[in-house]
């Protein structure tokens, strides 16, 4: 499989800058994933098409405010850093721009000297490990000097750091939000539940490897970056009577998806656990726990729309994307969403 069999045209002005202000306003187009039929709705329409006995699975993480202005100590140069994955104690694997300048050894100085940190070592794609000093709590200083890490395609700022977050997060470690979940109110969820449908919880720390450009031609050349998931016993349990009781496991987003994917025995169950997933799902791939999956418009040439495509069909998705281009649904983060389902069922 090429990178090109997953390309399509995307007009620039498509890509949403600006979250809404009411999430669940959204726009939802649904794509039948066995005939490629869409149909097209406001996002709270997706109570309707999820059913009692159905289960939800959500991931709860928290995007922390990971990207921290500075500069370097001796020089005074500017310097930009972007928190990806905490190893141990107070050291992180970061990404720092401009990197020329972040040689092993190199000081930097945060807030006026709130937050120091020194590179201790290179790690693969250029990135580096930093360890950071300072006086108190570390939540608490980033929440102080850190901005929210959004993704490049998005120049706006970001006026209320809440509308990248998803109601429901709850566990701090992502480097980037889990996008279709940003959809959903209380007042939606609470329907959901009203309704008999199961709300599975679990946790994946979104790392930028996620939204890695794909440089290999062959596509089964590209390797993912590790994140960090757990699954409770409540979510298992929760996901597991579903599948036993004939219900459909609906994931919202890619993530959540990758998670239970990553997770699941050979008879589509699962237990408690926890680890780092390299997972990559791309056509041919067998889904062993996920039946449908709400999820947001993705870049051309991504992993992303690599994972859709193995869900309802390279063809069907790239026509739903034409349709969607055409209908000027808005793109990427802060866009509308897609359900991917069996409407026939």
């Amino acid at each position: 499989m090429k990178k090109k069999d997953f390309d399509f045209y995307l007009p620039e002005e498509l890509i949403a800058q600006d979250p809404l202000l009411d999430r669940s306003s959204s726009r939802l187009l649904i794509l039948d994933k066995e005939t490629g039929r869409t149909e097209h709705k406001i996002f709270k329409d997706i109570i309707d098409y999820i059913r009692p006995g159905d289960c939800l699975v959500l991931n709860n993480t928290k995007v922390i405010p990971a990207r921290l202005i500075g500069s370097k100590e001796d020089t005074g140069a500017s310097v930009e850093l972007l928190l990806l994955k905490r190893n141990e104690g107070d050291i992180w694997e970061t990404l720092v721009k401009p990197g020329k300048k972040a040689k092993k050894g190199a000081k930097l100085v945060f807030g006026e000297g709130l937050l120091r940190a020194e590179v201790v070592d290179i790690v693969e794609e250029g990135n580096r490990l930093v360890k950071f000093h300072y006086e108190g709590i570390f939540e608490e200083i980033l929440d102080k000097l850190g901005q929210m890490p959004l993704p490049p395609y998005i120049t706006h700022t970001l006026k209320d750091k809440n509308r990248y977050q998803t109601v429901y997060a709850k566990y701090e470690g992502s480097a980037a939000a889990p996008t279709a979940g940003l959809h959903f109110t209380n007042e939606l969820l609470d329907g959901i539940r009203a309704k008999g449908i199961a709300i599975a919880n679990v946790t994946l720390h979104v790392g930028l490897g996620t939204f890695r450009p794909v440089k290999e031609e062959d596509i089964l050349a590209h390797h993912m970056h590790s994140e960090f998931y757990q699954i409770d016993s409540e979510a298992a349990d929760i996901i597991n009577n579903t599948k036993k009781n004939g219900g459909r496991i609906i994931c919202v987003g890619t993530t959540s998806c990758r998670t239970i994917e990553s997770a699941g025995d050979e008879n589509g169950m699962l237990k408690a656990c926890s680890g780092n997933t390299e997972i990559f799902i791309y056509p041919g791939y067998k889904f062993k726990i996920l039946d449908a999956l709400i999820t947001n418009f993705h870049l051309p040439e991504s992993t992303l729309i690599m994972l859709v495509s193995a869900l309802a069909g390279r063809e069907n998705v790239l026509n739903a994307y034409k349709i969607a281009v055409e209908e000027k649904y808005r793109f990427f983060s802060f866009g509308d969403a897609m359900f991917i389902t069996d409407l026939e069922k």
